[in-house]
């Protein structure tokens, strides 16, 4: 069965998110170790968030 329109355009948001990913990767060993503390820090408490959006869609079944 084909995707429609939307799942395309949702599958390229997270292709977006994993290419973020990357480029924090890339910038972690140029940032100090309290630098690093606040981004994870940062990371932690944003909302929505990979998990959440798993169990929205593991909920939907």
């Amino acid at each position: 069965m084909p995707l429609s329109g939307e799942a395309i355009r949702t599958m390229n948001y997270v292709d977006d998110i994993s290419v973020t990913l990357r480029r924090i990767l890339a910038v972690l060993p140029s940032l100090t170790e309290e630098e690093r503390q606040r981004v994870a820090d940062h990371i932690k408490v944003s909302e929505p968030n990979y998990e959440t959006v798993l169990n929205t869609i593991a909920a939907k079944k």
